[in-house]
């Protein structure tokens, strides 16, 4: 059993999402947003940093799993995303916690199917897998659909490397 800590990271908005995986069986822990109120870039940074170490402190995961940046037609934006996306993996790694990353089409294509699928089709697709009646903000429900993806990702290798063993040894 595992608690993955799934991260959207972005300059004004960072979405975390919290599950425990098990095999197959996924377990909605929490999410949420950590929303940048602070006026300098680097401000924003620090925001992310510190509300993460206490999401880290609070939830106690044993794996993160963020998505990559992509690149836009804005530079500036996605260098904004950058940043965003060091001071979260900054906070994971204070923690000494393994990070795996994961692009958007990736995530998309594992919840609903297709890389290209609308934030709707995520968001309902999180909310059926893991049992969740209440509306998730669409930060958090990216966040947690990382989260997802990446305990998919590890349960299919385990099984894979599994099915190798077993052949190895009837041979």
């Amino acid at each position: 059993m595992s608690i993955v800590l799934g991260i959207d990271p972005g300059s004004r908005v960072t979405g975390y999402g919290v599950i425990r995986a098990q095999g197959n069986r996924l377990e909605y822990i929490g999410c949420g947003c950590i929303k940048t109120q602070a006026a300098t870039q680097p401000q924003r940074l620090k925001q992310i940093f510190d509300e993460l170490s206490l999401i880290i402190q609070n939830f106690a995961p044993e794996q993160v799993a963020i998505e990559e940046v992509f690149m836009g037609k804005n530079a500036a934006s996605a260098l904004k995303l950058g940043q965003a996306r060091g001071a979260a993996m900054t906070a994971c790694l204070a923690f000494d916690l393994p990070i795996e990353e994961y692009s958007s089409r990736k995530v998309k294509k594992a919840l609903v199917g297709r890389g290209a699928a609308e934030k709707a089709q995520v968001q309902h697709m999180v909310s059926a897998l893991l049992s969740i009646a209440e509306p998730i903000a669409e930060d958090a429900a990216d966040a947690l659909a990382i989260a997802v993806c990446h305990a998919n990702t590890q349960a299919s290798l385990i099984r894979m490397a599994g099915a190798g063993s077993v052949r190895r040894r009837s041979l």
